[in-house]
């Protein structure tokens, strides 16, 4: 068992809550920075030490992708080495994101994840980049077929693993839960497949979170998520059950995602009832909170993570 981290000093000041998404990644704000000043040596260095660690340059490159001026210097990058193959994978992550803003065509993006694909064909994040794109602009088999050629690339992909599961999540609308829901038998496998030291082992509870966030926008469940009967449902109960013994006997090795795994399983043992067991993930979480889930159905994130972390640890109900 894990042995439990020592004890956090919240400032609950404004800034205690920054939703930063390199989550801790020291090296990879420093790169971030270095590329927002057009310095994509920097952010060479840092691709060419992550080497094959597919979780982390996938995490890195989305990360690095999103900055408002990535694509120009991404651009420069490549037309300075054009065999480069992070210049090509960081290409196509800034194009996605400019897509998915609107800023670019996504047929455009499409081509520049398909070219760095070819360029380098044992990494998935090419594919990765493309099952962002093709959540929020491509169809049921684009999103199947980009999840497809990750996991063979890379069958625990953690991030794949997770978008997936918001694909099959915003897919089947229904007046209310349904527990044969296809997002829970592949939650289901893909923790079966894992096994229980895999993060994946929490991929049920990322499921009943994404679910309820789909029914709620569908107005099937109330905006607020506080003392919803879904909550209480032995499918839930089972899936934060499972999520908690998984942290428990995670073997501490880390991992570029784990926050925002601790955010879903705080957010469900909290809303499960269960406070003393999300005072022990907000003490672990730390100053790595993240928007999602804490932000769904337009709440604000920082607030609503204040709150519930505050109650938990006996600061008071309010969002401090």
């Amino acid at each position: 068992m894990t042995p439990p981290p020592p004890p956090f000093r919240f400032t609950r000041g404004k800034n205690d809550v920054a939703f930063d998404p390199a989550l801790g990644d020291g090296e990879l704000v420093a790169a971030r920075a270095a590329l927002a000043q057009g310095r994509w040596g920097e952010v060479r260095a840092l691709l060419a030490r992550t080497g094959d660690a597919w979780d982390a340059r996938g995490h890195r490159l989305v990360v690095l992708g999103e900055g408002r001026s990535s694509a120009a210097w991404a651009e420069e990058w490549r037309l300075a080495e054009p065999e480069s193959t992070d210049a090509a994978a960081l290409a196509a992550s800034a194009a996605v994101f400019r897509a998915i803003a609107g800023k670019q065509s996504p047929d455009a993006a499409r081509e520049l994840c398909l070219r760095a694909a070819r360029m380098a064909t044992s990494d998935p994040t090419p594919w990765l980049c493309l099952l962002i794109l093709a959540r929020r602009t491509g169809s049921d088999d684009e999103q199947v077929r980009a999840f497809d050629q990750v996991r063979g690339r890379h069958r625990g992909h953690h991030h794949a693993h997770h978008l997936m599961t918001q694909c099959l999540v915003e897919r089947q609308k229904t007046d209310g839960d349904d527990p044969f829901h296809e997002v829970y038998e592949f939650a289901e496998w893909a923790a079966g497949e894992a096994g229980r030291t895999s993060p994946l082992a929490a991929l049920p509870l990322i499921a009943l979170v994404e679910r309820y966030r789909a029914l709620a926008a569908a107005g099937a469940l109330p905006g607020e998520p506080d003392r919803l009967p879904y909550w209480s449902s032995p499918r839930a109960r089972n899936s934060v059950r499972a999520g908690f013994d998984w942290w428990l006997d995670w073997d501490g090795v880390g991992y570029p995602r784990l926050p925002i795994d601790l955010n879903y399983l705080a957010f469900g043992k909290f809303h499960t009832g269960d406070t003393v067991a999300a005072a022990a993930l907000f003490n672990r979480i730390g100053h790595n909170a993240t928007r999602v889930p804490w932000s769904y159905l337009d709440l604000d994130p920082k607030k609503t993570f204040r709150a519930a972390r505050n109650y938990a640890l006996g600061f008071g109900s309010g969002a401090s």
